[in-house]
């Protein structure tokens, strides 16, 4: 599968980091697409491009949904290099593999009869949200009855994925002179007590199937000006990773509860929790074991990705790519065996219809 290869390192070279760069690796696939047969549909929203193209006939669509996207990474991180059988570079699994993989599979397939329809989704701002691109093509009804996002997974599959909940905090206090602090009210310490509190609320004490508990990252604390000043007011921002089968409100309210109300949600994405009895993830898992000889590990994901748009909708989406490490590090690679055999997969996948 050179060729594989090759595709993968031309989309690897470019730095996709910044949105110019993010929309010239759509416009790169694009064209690759185009000069192998497909019709291809560019679509841009907020000055974010993206793609579709699809195959195949049937009732029923399948999405293959990939980011062409990456977080900014050294100058050599967009050279990619060959080191026993792993392809180093930014982007490389993280999803760069996945979507050349999707890409090869659909011109593999496209002169096949097939009785499904897939349709191919590359955008270029997940890594910001994918607001703009997945979203905007889900809210514009760019669905299907299955969806694989190819994030890199060891080529095990995502059922779930944690819900996101993005929240500020104003604490209020009292001001008064730096040398007289027991005149006034600190609101920086009432709101290190504040969150304290947070972290023995009910919700955080839950767990499921795949996560021993949810989790709660104090991303950022903001308060007082000076030395000499006990400072009157503080924000506290959250970044809360819920579970699939908890309740977004039922969590903001614990939160305003003892927060006096003073709770802002900034950003509220819903889980994803794609049942393992799914029609298409019994298809995919004899597929798998076909190709690995090993029962499929099943597991949910901490982060969030653009399968959460198509949960929201009640779509049956997974995570599902080739395996790789160190994505968003330093020494980030894909086992170029796995981009291979995970192609192979997808290519099965589709001809089970």
């Amino acid at each position: 599968m050179d060729s594989l290869k090759n595709l993968l390192k031309e989309l690897l070279l470019i730095n996709s980091s910044t949105k110019q760069g993010a929309n010239h690796a759509v416009n790169f696939c694009a064209s690759w697409l185009e000069d192998h047969g497909f019709n291809v549909t560019s679509l841009e929203n907020n000055g974010f491009r993206m793609l579709l193209c699809e195959i195949g006939n049937g009732p029923e669509r399948i999405i293959f949904n990939g980011h062409v996207d990456v977080v900014s990474g050294k100058e050599t991180q967009f050279l990619p290099t060959e080191k026993d059988g792993r392809l180093y570079a930014r982007g490389a699994a993280d999803m760069k593999a996945g979507v050349a993989a999707m890409m090869y599979a659909m011109s593999r397939l496209m002169a096949e009869p097939l009785g499904a329809r897939v349709q191919l989704q590359i955008v270029s701002d997940e890594e910001i949200g994918g607001f703009h691109g997945t979203g905007y093509l889900v809210e514009n009804g760019h669905v299907g009855d299955f969806v694989i996002c190819s994030e890199p997974t060891q080529l095990g599959v995502a059922l779930q994925a944690k819900g996101v909940l993005h929240i500020d905090i104003e604490v209020d206090g009292k001001a008064a002179h730096g040398s007289r602090p027991w005149e006034g009210e600190n609101a920086i310490v009432k709101a290190w007590r504040l969150y304290d509190q947070i972290c023995q609320l009910p919700f955080l004490k839950e767990r499921s199937e795949f996560y021993p508990y949810p989790s709660v990252n104090l991303a950022k604390i903001n308060g007082g000006d000076v030395y000499n000043k006990v400072p009157d007011y503080c924000q506290l921002s959250f970044d809360i990773r819920y579970l699939p089968g908890q309740d977004q409100e039922e969590i903001a309210a614990q939160i305003s509860e003892i927060a006096g109300g003073k709770v802002t949600v900034k950003v509220a994405g819903p889980p994803v929790a794609t049942k393992r009895d799914n029609r298409y993830v019994r298809i995919l898992d004899s597929v798998i074991q076909k190709h690995s000889g090993a029962p499929v590990t099943y597991f949910g994901q901490h982060g969030s990705a653009d399968t959460h748009f198509f949960a929201s909708k009640g779509i049956p989406a997974i995570e599902f790519g080739p395996s790789g490490l160190n994505w968003h590090g330093d020494d980030e690679y894909v086992e170029m065996e796995s981009v291979e055999i995970y192609a192979r997969m997808l290519e099965d996948f589709v001809r089970g219809f």
